[in-house]
């Protein structure tokens, strides 16, 4: 029966069933149930589900480089400057994310199950020591960039958890009805509500910039740009 499906097979059906049932719903029986075999012949290939997400956040992680590993100019995928590579990374990190139910949270905490990871990495660390960059200084600065992306991507899946549907809110997150509980007592955590849970967009986009003031800031004194 193992032989029927393979790792690969195992692992776009994950994908795909994560948008109808969520993380939570994801089990080794509901996807051996949609692969028509039995639970137990998952097993040959995952021993249990951690294992299985982390084969899927690898398979993220695949879809979401594979332009930075492919033909084409380097430079144009990167960036021209680390700026441009960081900001443009991590957009193309929430986008990708974005794409799956939970993605974000599919994706923390997981390890990487081959070294797929490693040449992408190994460019953005060329772009960042190429403009002036310590090493240390290149890998503080992308693991900023990386991991408020990952955490905004959390929070914005809580707030809009249907992918694709930015306009749909789960409900305990109703703005007004927030701003309602909160306005006398505390007008300004009220009012910052609109800043967390409104436009996300926006937010993220501010977050980024924060980032890169940050680092010329810092490192950038003697980086550049």
């Amino acid at each position: 029966m193992a032989s029927r499906i393979d790792r690969k097979l195992v692992v776009e059906t994950a994908l795909r069933l994560l948008n109808e049932v969520g993380l939570d719903g994801l089990t080794l029986r509901r996807i051996a149930k949609e692969l028509n075999v039995q639970a137990p012949a998952l097993y040959w290939h995952f021993k249990n589900k951690q294992e299985l997400l982390d084969e899927m956040a690898t398979e993220m992680f695949r879809r979401m480089t594979g332009q930075l590993v492919g033909e084409g100019p380097e430079g144009t995928v990167l960036g021209r400057t680390w700026q441009e590579t960081l900001v443009t990374a991590c957009r193309g990190l929430r986008h990708e994310l974005l794409g799956y139910r939970d993605g974000g949270k599919v994706f923390s905490g997981t390890r990487m199950t081959d070294e797929s990871y490693a040449l992408p990495l190994d460019r953005f660390m060329n772009r960042f020591t190429e403009a002036g960059f310590t090493l240390d200084e290149a890998a503080q600065a992308w693991w900023t960039g990386y991991n408020f992306t990952i955490g905004l991507v959390i929070e914005e899946q809580s707030v809009h958890p249907e992918p694709g549907a930015p306009a749909t809110r789960d409900p305990a997150y109703d703005l007004v009805d927030r701003e309602q509980k909160l306005g006398e007592s505390y007008p300004l955590a009220a009012s910052a509500g609109r800043v967390m849970f409104g436009d996300v967009e926006r937010s993220f986009e501010a977050g980024l910039r924060i980032i890169v003031a940050g680092i010329e800031a810092t490192a950038g004194r003697v980086a550049g740009s």
